[in-house]
């Protein structure tokens, strides 16, 4: 007598193992990405994107330590300052404000300088003081914006010099697959991205020093305001 076994299978097991089979297959045919390959893929104009990076990250930082720099000063200053002019000690506020190295002791120091004179004078004097700490403070700023502007149009460029080329060789060739297309036009659109994550950067770099440096202004314009103001008191 012959005797046949029959094995009974579970379809939900069977599914769900064939489903596990694909997806182990897909990941491990599927390519991993590396950062390093796709800017290398980039062509030579991302060397130009990356000396605007470098650019961009210098004087972001260079700028931001003379910022706060000039932003230390002792919350007492004025207090001092005032405690010095009421008493007659002129040249005693002029020593502290020579010895402190700070935007708002500058300005003070030329308010003491012309101290006796109209306080039209005196203020004048003070706002271009005031004008030219600006200055220096704003400087190399530029560099930043320059490289908001400009790094998104490199980045654009490049893409644009890639798909030329892609487009030239399939043309020359007249031998394509829509892998290889894909493949090209990915590649060329790493300049555009990189292009407007450096733009990205220094623009946000930008606005935040900007914003640090109204900060400043305003303590210098608080600071003239009070000076002029302890000037004047003794003759109310």
């Amino acid at each position: 007598m012959n005797w046949f076994f029959l094995q009974v299978t579970n379809p939900a097991t069977s599914a769900a193992d064939s489903i596990r089979q694909v997806m182990g297959s897909t990941a491990s045919s599927a390519p991993s990405m590396n950062v390093m390959d796709m800017l290398a893929h980039g062509g030579p104009l991302m060397i130009p994107l990356g000396i605007l990076l470098v650019l961009a990250v210098f004087f972001f930082f260079e700028r931001l330590i003379a910022i706060r720099k000039a932003s230390n000063i002792d919350p007492n200053f004025m207090n001092i300052i005032r405690d010095n002019v009421f008493s007659g000690n002129v040249s005693a506020a002029r020593s502290l404000a020579k010895n402190t190295t700070n935007p708002v002791a500058r300005m003070i120091d030329k308010g003491l300088q012309r101290i006796g004179k109209p306080i039209d004078a005196i203020e004048k004097s003070m706002e271009n003081v005031g004008k030219l700490e600006i200055y220096k403070m704003e400087r190399n700023l530029s560099m930043l914006s320059l490289v908001y502007g400009i790094a998104p149009m490199f980045g654009f460029l490049g893409t644009i010099f890639g798909m030329l080329q892609l487009f030239y060789n399939i043309n020359a060739s007249g031998d394509f697959t829509p892998a290889q297309i894909a493949g090209g036009i990915y590649t060329k659109m790493i300049t555009s991205a990189s292009g407007l994550i450096i733009g990205l950067l220094a623009y946000v770099g930008y606005n935040f020093l900007n914003a640090q440096i109204d900060k400043n202004v305003n303590r210098m314009e608080v600071a003239s305001a009070e000076f002029i103001d302890i000037l004047q008191e003794p003759t109310r």
